[in-house]
Formats: structure tokens, C-alpha cells, sequence
């Protein structure tokens, strides 16, 4: 018996040995490599992945035997970009009234193909915040099963929010009686709504604190949510185990929402200075969408925005971005957040020449929507920088973006999880 014993062990141990073997050991080398956690690049950069696992970085990194070798020569290597606010499964070209005609299943593959340009694109993780009949979580588990291809999603299914606001539906007149799924009013059909949300599949909750820009009858400075309903939502949703995003464009409502003890402020355009000073002393992020202007006012009439949209966009447009600066002087931290969805998806790097633009060094809008971001999320253990242990998610462009930061609109090579989704760089 003994004997059997000893030998089931060590048949054991044998295909244990035999499964780490076949692991593909994958080498990366570039001229420099931004980290995502350090101030200054790694030159000579030797990035080792088994798996999908980095397991060693630095330069002069010895370089094991029957590795593959890819070389990427004069590239910068940085980690796989986050952006923190996104709509996959939303186009501009659905805007206004327009989206009456899309149903929950196209949604559901519009996702996928904007799923793949956004990972194309050098965004190997992202936060869904909203998605109409939870088509985000079938997009999620779609991507994490492997069927179709995309990053790494975090997801909030339905935002929550008021009767008649920002994340109701208000484009139907009264006969039809329609609510967006999100709606809860007061503070136990909100907690009620968390606990739906989450029952099917949501791994942050999303709400709506103010008006909107895209919705209908709204104006994106007024409140929405009351403080004891926010205050409801986010002990609920930090008892369960998910953190809060809070849409809020509003002066009042964004520092009611801080008070409320959400984790970001999403947009917080018309943060002022006792908000962005509760910003910091509640440790809150902001995560303010600064591109996405120029989409709204160059081509929003095309898509089908709707004309009282264009119109709040050209009152807060520069507003935010103003105040954008304000917050990053202050010391506020931002995370990376684009509102894809409301422009184009892949073009989320976009953003960068404007974080440079309003106050941002090339390397804190990097580590923005890497470190950052990952840090938000509650993912700083897996994504976010390229180190030991963490995910082999990694990106390369042709020039260095901290001479330049628009070298980030246009990336070369996109690795997720140790396999090479693109690369140009051959």
C-alpha cells in the first residue's frame, strides 16, 4: 500500500512538473520600458513571461533557454492601458432618438466589435459604467471564457438613478409608462436595486448623482440623487463588496456624493474648490472624461445627438477641462476615464493630449490610466504595472511618449495575458 502510495505521488509530482514545463516562456525586449509604477523608464528593457504572467523585469536579465524572443527594437514597452470609464457596448452613431431602435441583443454585439478595437487600441482592461439589460456582463463573461475578443472588463450592468433623470429613459412619451431598469427612487428600492444589480452580475454599481449631457430634460449642473439615498446605495453596495462610480457633472451633487463615501466622480465638470479639498480629504478619485468635447460638438448633430445636448456640451465643455487643471494642481487623484461609447471606440488615447494639455506631466497621465486606475478598480494586484506576478499585459509603441504623449493614439504592439493580440512591430 506504501508503495502505491509513493508512486501516485510522484506520478503527481511528474505531471505537475510536466504541465509548468509546457508553460510558454515568452521574452520581450525594448529600448525602454515604461513600468507604470517608477518615475523613470528601464532602458534596455527584458520583459520574461511564463504563462500569462510576467516572472521577471529589468535590463541585463539573462535570457532563458528556448524562450521565444520577440524584439521590438527601439519601442517603448508600457503596461496595458486602463480606461476607467467606458460603454462598450454604446456608438455615437446611436445617439438621441436613435437608440429607441436598438434592441438589448445588437447591443450585445455592437460590444464585441467595439471590444476588440478597444484592445486593439492598448486598452487591455476596462471599467464598463452602464450597459442597458446587463449586455456588459455577457460581454464580460463572453471575453473571460475566451469566445470573443476584448479586454479584461469590470462591469456595472444598469446604472441606478431618479425617475425622469440622467439614467432613466425619457425619450418615450407618457403612454408607453417606461422605466430604465436602473430607476430606484428613494433610499430601500435604492439598496433593493443594488442587490438586484449585483444578484446579476455587476462588479461595481454605477449611479447617477446629476443631470446629464446625452439625456433628455435634464441639466448636468442639477442634482438628482439625494444625499441619504447616495448614502444608502454606497453602504450597500461596500457591505456587498463593490465599490461606487458616481456620474455627477453638478457642484452640489459632486460634493454629496463625496460626502456619501462613493470611490470616483465620474465627469465632475463643475467641481469647485471646496469639492476638489472634499476630493482629497475623502481620498475620492476623479475620473473626468476631457476629450470627448471635441466628438460632441464636431460631429454630434451628425450622429443623432439630440440639440439640446450640444447645447449643455458647449456650456461645460471648457469648464471641465479648466477644472480638470484645477484638480490635478491640487493634488487630487485622477484616474483615466474617457466616456467611450459617446465617441468612437479606440480612439480612447485621444484623451492623453489634453490631460498633457490641462496640467498633466506625460508620465502622471500614464500612470493615470495604468497604476492609477488599476489602484480604482481594486485590480492593483493583477494589472496596472509590469511586474512579477501580475498579468503579462503589456503594450509598445514606435516613439516615447513621454517626448511626445500623442505616441499613445497610435499603438503597435498589444499583448494580453502573454498572447500577442497585435503586432506591427515585426
Amino acid at each position: 500500500m506504501k508503495r502505491s502510495y509513493n508512486l501516485a505521488i510522484a506520478i503527481l509530482f511528474l505531471l505537475a512538473a510536466f504541465g509548468y514545463a509546457q508553460e510558454k516562456t515568452v521574452v520581450l525586449k525594448a529600448s525602454r520600458l515604461i513600468d507604470g509604477k517608477s518615475d523613470r523608464p528601464i532602458t534596455n528593457a527584458v520583459v520574461v513571461i511564463q504563462g500569462d504572467k510576467v516572472v521577471q523585469v529589468g535590463s541585463g536579465i539573462l535570457i532563458p533557454s528556448g524562450a521565444q524572443v520577440i524584439d521590438l527594437k527601439d519601442a517603448t514597452l508600457l503596461p496595458g492601458l486602463i480606461d476607467c470609464h467606458d460603454h462598450l457596448t454604446f456608438s455615437p452613431e446611436n445617439s438621441g432618438y436613435g437608440a429607441l431602435g436598438i434592441s438589448v441583443p445588437q447591443q450585445t454585439l455592437i460590444g464585441v466589435v467595439n471590444a476588440r478595437k478597444t484592445l486593439e487600441a492598448g486598452f487591455t482592461t476596462v471599467r464598463n459604467v452602464a450597459a442597458n439589460g446587463y449586455t456588459d456582463v455577457a460581454l464580460r463573461d463572453a471575453i473571460n471564457e475566451g469566445d470573443v475578443p476584448g479586454p479584461r472588463l469590470m462591469v456595472s450592468g444598469p446604472p441606478l438613478g431618479i425617475t425622469g433623470g440622467h439614467c432613466d429613459n425619457n425619450l418615450l412619451p407618457f403612454e408607453f409608462h417606461y422605466k430604465d431598469e436602473g430607476v430606484a427612487d428613494g433610499p430601500w428600492e435604492a439598496r433593493a436595486k443594488v442587490r438586484e444589480t449585483i444578484k446579476y452580475g455587476a462588479d461595481l454599481i454605477k449611479i447617477c448623482a446629476s443631470g446629464g449631457v446625452l439625456s433628455k430634460g435634464d441639466q448636468p449642473g442639477t442634482a438628482q440623487y439625494t444625499p441619504e439615498e447616495m448614502k444608502a446605495i454606497v453602504e450597500e453596495a461596500h457591505r456587498l463588496g463593490r465599490k461606487v462610480a458616481a456620474h455627477a457633472h453638478g457642484t452640489q451633487s459632486i460634493k454629496e456624493a463625496i460626502i456619501a463615501g462613493v470611490d470616483s466622480v465620474e465627469h465632475a465638470s463643475l467641481i469647485d474648490d471646496e469639492g476638489i479639498r472634499l476630493a482629497r480629504e475623502h481620498n475620492t478619485v476623479l475620473v473626468m472624461d476631457i476629450y470627448n468635447d471635441d466628438f460632441i460638438l464636431q460631429e454630434g448633430a451628425r450622429v443623432g445627438m439630440l440639440p439640446e445636448s450640444i447645447e449643455k456640451e458647449k456650456k461645460i465643455g471648457q469648464l471641465q477641462r479648466d477644472n480638470f487643471k484645477k484638480a490635478v494642481q491640487a493634488g487630487v487623484t485622477m484616474a483615466f476615464g474617457t466616456d467611450g461609447g459617446v465617441y468612437p471606440h479606440g480612439d480612447n488615447a485621444k484623451q492623453f493630449h489634453y490631460m498633457v494639455k490641462y496640467g498633466m506631466t506625460p508620465m502622471q497621465a500614464i500612470q493615470a490610466a495604468t497604476k492609477t486606475a488599476a489602484t480604482l478598480i481594486g485590480w492593483q494586484d493583477k494589472v496596472g504595472t509590469v511586474e512579477a506576478g501580475k498579468f503579462a499585459d503589456l503594450i509598445a509603441v514606435r516613439k516615447d511618449p513621454l517626448s511626445g504623449i500623442e505616441a499613445l493614439e497610435s499603438v503597435d504592439f498589444v499583448m494580453k495575458g502573454g498572447e500577442v493580440v497585435k503586432n506591427n512591430l515585426k
